[in-house]
């Protein structure tokens, strides 16, 4: 207990850094810094609720993040992303596989600003804040971790974020084999970027009228590829591309005990058919991971981004923690629980 104790210490030493960090505070200093803003925020954490319900310092945490910009935040995680890395040795795996998906917070009331997407107003949800993520999901890895998390804003270019998402975290691994993505990143424009730049994908295609004509062609477990050439008109040019279509009929799915078809769009130079489904299935690892991350949930009236954003970054780091460190011993929950007992009762006896 007393080791468990000593490394629950050196995480919360982390947390502090990395909130001072990220939000250009200065530790023991006659200032207010991670040392303090923890508590408040691991409680929030722990009980999902919103900052100004569980402490006194909602305002001064505001504010310190709208002094810094977005821009700050994801690339203190960048480092810690690097530093925790080592643990597993990130920078010296080959091929790695990681997956790009958007994830998004509810917001109630008058949608304004460009950071705010608007929504249906289904159960009172008037718009969405969202954020791109890249984890890594290769099947030999055990930790499979958000790499980076960016927020986008209302008619963002989906292929230059994406692209340099991927641009910013090459440097943590030794090598990319592919980046996998569900239908709705099926864009020209994505396609044929990730193709100049030299990025290998394979994006799950939506059954639009070409597919279903394909698909009724077909006979059941039939697998087939086309090359499928395009055009795409940006800025008044047309630009041409390429890519390569896999059609897959009534595959049965061990799991579900049921038959599907499948469509891919891919730039791979080799395709192996029989591995593409279990390949892209990857992918949902991913979406494990946000569920995880919503059990650290902070949650928040405001209408800056950039509060959303921190907030967000802060969850994702505490999960990132708990992967690499604690996962094989502890739950989620727990480590959230004692992280945060261990906080109260560190400061407590500082004041």
């Amino acid at each position: 207990m007393i080791v468990m104790r000593d490394r629950y210490f050196r995480t919360l030493k982390t947390m502090d850094t990395f909130v001072d960090r990220a939000l250009g505070l200065i530790p023991r200093s006659p200032f207010l810094s991670g040392f303090h803003y923890n508590r408040d925020l691991l409680h929030a954490a722990v009980a999902n609720t919103y900052l100004e319900t569980v402490g006194s310092r909602a305002d001064s945490i505001h504010l310190a993040i709208k002094r810094v910009p977005a821009s700050d935040v994801y690339w203190e995680y960048h480092k810690t992303v690097e530093i925790l890395g080592t643990k597993f040795k990130l920078n010296e795996q080959d091929d790695v596989v990681l997956a790009f998906d958007y994830t998004d917070e509810d917001f109630y009331g008058d949608v304004q600003g460009m950071w705010i997407h608007g929504w249906n107003g289904k159960n009172a949800v008037t718009g969405k804040f969202k954020f791109l993520t890249c984890a890594i999901v290769s099947s030999d890895i055990p930790q499979k971790i958000p790499l980076i998390s960016i927020p986008v804003h209302v008619g963002h270019n989906m292929a230059k974020e994406v692209c340099w998402c991927l641009a910013t975290v090459k440097p943590l691994v030794h090598s990319i084999k592919l980046s996998l993505f569900d239908r709705g990143f099926y864009s020209k424009e994505l396609m044929l970027t990730l193709s100049n730049a030299g990025y290998p994908y394979l994006i799950f295609v939506p059954k639009n009228k070409k597919v279903q004509k394909e698909l009724a062609q077909m006979v059941e477990n039939e697998k087939k590829t086309i090359n499928y050439q395009f055009k795409l008109n940006k800025d008044k040019t047309i630009i041409r591309g390429e890519t390569t279509l896999a059609f897959l009929k009534q595959i049965f799915d061990k799991r579900n005990k049921k038959s599907f078809d499948w469509a891919f769009a891919t730039n791979q130079s080799a395709i192996d058919m029989d591995y593409i489904v279990p390949t892209y299935k990857g992918r949902w690892r991913i979406e494990t991971g946000f569920r995880v991350q919503d059990e650290a949930h902070i949650t928040s009236k405001s209408k800056d981004a950039r509060i959303r954003f921190f907030f967000f970054v802060y969850e994702q780091v505490l999960q990132l923690l708990w992967i690499v460190l604690y996962k094989e011993e502890v739950s989620f929950k727990k480590f959230l629980l004692d992280l945060y007992e261990l906080c109260v009762e560190r400061n407590r006896k500082s004041e």
